[in-house]
């Protein structure tokens, strides 16, 4: 069941971003520096995250080039049952690396209508946070390397999310 409502989630969001202004990302990504334990600190609740806090991902060169992707989180609290859902990344924007793709259902296999788009839309220079969303602009994550993000930085996120009309008051923070 809930592999059904991923691939709902996957293919609604596919096709809805018609009409919507373009979306800019950074400049430039290195994949070997974005690899590693990337903590949320605040996101869009997602029907596929109910329940979660002290969420994370943990990203992970595959033997074929693509990232393995480990997202987890514990439920109703940080000491709560943890969940787990591994997937795959790929680069779609090679000039960039900041247009990926990224699919949990059938991960052995690259398949467009399972995967959903993860654009990096603002990257710090020592890569300890970052903003994520996709043009649809129905997903949005604020990460960090540290569970505790400093509260400047989190607001230049916030109104950088915000002047890419990102709808803000939807943003939710992560309990760690």
């Amino acid at each position: 069941m809930k592999a059904l409502i991923l691939v709902v989630f996957l293919c609604t969001a596919q096709f809805s971003f018609a009409g919507r202004s373009p979306l800019e990302t950074v400049d430039y990504v290195s994949i070997d520096k974005y690899l590693g334990t990337w903590y949320e600190i605040a996101s869009f609740p997602q029907k596929f995250q109910k329940g979660c806090t002290a969420t994370k991902a943990e990203y992970s060169l595959r033997h074929d080039g693509d990232l393995k992707v480990l997202n987890s989180c514990n439920l109703g609290s940080p000491e709560g049952e943890l969940k787990q859902a591994e997937g795959r990344a790929w680069v779609k924007d090679k000039k960039t690396n900041a247009k990926l793709k990224v699919q949990f259902f059938l991960r052995e296999f690259r398949f467009f209508l399972f995967s959903g788009n993860y654009w990096i839309l603002d990257l710090d220079e020592n890569y300890d946070s970052v903003l994520v969303g996709d043009k649809s602009r129905k997903y949005l994550w604020i990460l960090s390397r540290d569970p505790k993000m400093n509260a400047e930085r989190y607001t230049e996120l916030v109104e950088k999310a915000k002047a890419l009309k990102f709808d803000v008051s939807k943003l939710v923070k992560t309990i760690h």
